[in-house]
């Protein structure tokens, strides 16, 4: 699903004020915008960095709840809640150079082919058993991988799989989209 401008915009003001209210340790429930596309039940992905370096990401290929709440749910987890950054969350101080990123999702699709998916446009997943990990479609761009190298990475890097876990059978490999986009 592609935002407008005003979409945009919108989940922009969300996901930030919801940042904030987290690293504050306040509260933040944000209000309806009234906006027919932000009521879409999608997943998405919050990416925060700061100086270029990882701070937290966290999303949700799924959502029982509108965009923009989910929105408002994952920049709060990807300040607080991601396991990466448990000794080192951001801080108050650190708020005005948060760079924010928003990946809204399409449906993930079943990919039977590993091989033929695109870098930079597709984004992957992999599972077996309990084991699971994610890559958005701008990783591959970012890092500069192909295709074995997107979905090899994955595997061990994300899942804790072995490198080769995409090729075996029993593995399940899904693609989706994303419409990615700066928040200012």
């Amino acid at each position: 699903m592609a935002l407008g401008d005003k979409e945009r915009q919108v989940v922009g003001e969300i996901a930030r004020a919801s940042l904030a209210a987290a690293v504050e340790g306040q509260a933040f429930n944000p209000v309806d915008p009234g906006l027919p596309a932000l009521e879409e039940h999608c997943g998405c992905f919050v990416t925060l960095k700061t100086g270029g370096q990882l701070r937290g990401c966290l999303g949700c290929f799924v959502s029982d709840n509108p965009l923009w709440q989910t929105v408002a749910d994952y920049a709060r987890h990807s300040a607080l809640s991601d396991p990466r950054f448990t000794r080192n969350r951001l801080t108050p101080r650190e708020l005005p150079e948060v760079e924010m990123e928003v990946s809204v999702l399409s449906p993930l699709e079943p990919c039977s082919d590993p091989s033929s998916i695109t870098p930079g446009v597709h984004g992957i997943y992999v599972k077996r058993g309990p084991q699971s990990g994610c890559y958005l479609p701008q990783v591959a761009t970012e890092t500069g991988w192909g295709v074995e190298e997107f979905w090899t990475s994955c595997c061990r890097d994300k899942a804790g799989m072995s490198p080769d876990a995409w090729r075996e059978p029993g593995t399940e490999c899904y693609t989706f989209t994303a419409d990615v986009f700066e928040v200012e």
